[in-house]
């Protein structure tokens, strides 16, 4: 769970500058372990999946609600 928070918050600063993989690799994590971290972002709606610079994935913007 260490491993997800510090992830994404590096994920978050990099901004799409690095791939997913390397920015893994970055911060000490493998490619599988890295892989499975962007499995659960994906599935907790943290992250998106889109082609965007070198990184295929882009945080997920928050729904807005309208009055």
């Amino acid at each position: 769970m260490e491993n997800k928070t510090r992830y994404y918050q590096t994920f978050l600063e990099n901004r799409g500058q690095l791939n997913e993989i390397e920015l893994g690799e970055e911060i000490g994590l493998d490619e599988d372990e890295t892989r499975k971290i962007i499995v659960q972002l994906l599935s907790e709606h943290k992250i998106e999946y889109i082609e965007n610079k070198h990184c295929h994935y882009i945080p997920k913007k928050g729904k807005r609600r309208s009055l």
